[in-house]
């Protein structure tokens, strides 16, 4: 005879997925909204990132600083320069130096083109957002020329002429 069971068992409930809007890809770990302020913004490309363990764990604890990172080919490979990510506070011996240059992952076809376009004058690749996609870390990074003290100037011109015709039509809209 069959023994039959004295209490019931409750299936696992599932994990929410919004449980760490960094990990899950919905925001952004690290912004450089400084970037399209000093450069006009050309081309994006997305590239994956070498990073260590701890480096990974301080990602999604949102301790990056994009603000005077850039890119440059060398040998043949892509690599990301003065990049802050904040050591991991439960890390150990083996934390990472937060300043280190860290590797891009990209194709071969698209490193030949960025030497090319990077060896224009006045041309260089920003990175303007880090985050998460499938579980791994992505940065953005942008083929950019620099703005002169007078474009800084037109475009705040143009973002409050902007802002101030938006307004007006919401006033207009309320009338």
């Amino acid at each position: 005879m069959a023994r039959q069971a004295t209490h019931q068992t409750k299936a696992n409930p599932e994990k929410n997925p919004r449980r760490d809007p960094t990990a899950a890809g919905q925001r952004d770990a690290a912004v450089n909204r400084i970037a399209s302020h000093n450069y006009f913004l050309l081309e994006k490309y997305e590239t994956g990132i070498a990073l260590t363990g701890t480096e990974v764990k301080s990602v999604r604890g949102g301790k990056v600083g994009l603000r005077d990172s850039y890119g440059i080919v060398k040998d043949g490979e892509l690599w990301l320069l003065n990049c802050h990510i904040g050591e991991y506070e439960h890390g150990n011996i083996y934390n990472h130096a937060p300043l280190r240059t860290r590797k891009l992952l990209v194709h071969k076809e698209e490193i030949r083109k960025l030497i090319g376009k990077t060896q224009q004058k006045g041309l260089t690749l920003i990175p303007t957002r880090m985050y998460f996609k499938n579980g791994r870390v992505k940065v953005e990074l942008a083929l950019a020329k620099g703005k002169q003290l007078w474009d800084k100037r037109q475009t705040e011109r143009r973002r409050t002429a902007d802002k101030e015709a938006r307004e007006a039509i919401a006033r207009s809209r309320k009338n």
